[in-house]
């Protein structure tokens, strides 16, 4: 079982606009065709903050799709947020260590995913309960946005352990966190 961050970030290092959109990503790939089915084949659970989980439930509205998740969601949030139809979600708050060890009792085997903001990923690594970087880059730049990983961390911590170009606009980079 590995706690991982999967996500996609542009060239300059933004998860999504200053106002949480993804819209620019989805021209750069095809989710099918990338590491996504096998990824999340491998997941037992999942772990969000509100505004990527504001987000999903937004668009899922907008588009009329279903929640995407058969897992249970945890969201880190400090007010009660609408529940999509289907959607095995729960609201939490404050330290991830006591989430994450609810998260890996959900998960048994299978992997924990944390899904996103950089904050929250961040907060998973201080807490030293991150195990793997996935990191998709996409040929675009923001300017600014939403940070990939708003925290310092320096060699040899991170330790690229493979890079797979994915089409014509993205790239995966993984890396393993070691830990002292």
């Amino acid at each position: 079982m590995k706690t991982q961050y999967y996500t996609a970030t542009s060239l300059d290092g933004f998860l999504a606009t200053e106002d949480d959109s993804l819209q620019w990503l989805f021209p750069l790939g095809d989710l099918e065709t990338s590491s996504y089915p096998a990824f999340i084949a491998e997941v037992g659970a999942l772990a969000m903050g509100s505004a990527t989980y504001e987000w999903l439930v937004r668009n899922i509205k907008e588009t009329g799709q279903p929640w995407p998740y058969a897992q249970t969601t945890w969201v880190f949030t400090t007010r009660m947020l609408t529940v999509p139809e289907g959607a095995d979600i729960r609201f939490v708050q404050g330290d991830v260590r006591p989430v994450h060890a609810q998260m890996r009792l959900a998960a048994g085997e299978k992997n924990i995913w944390i899904v996103g903001g950089g904050d929250l990923a961040g907060q998973f690594h201080d807490a030293g309960l991150l195990d793997e970087l996935i990191i998709q880059i996409g040929s675009a730049t923001l300017g600014k946005g939403k940070p990939l990983f708003p925290r310092r961390v320096l060699s040899p911590v991170l330790q690229l352990t493979s890079v797979e170009r994915m089409g014509t606009g993205m790239a995966e980079l993984r890396y393993t966190i070691q830990k002292p």
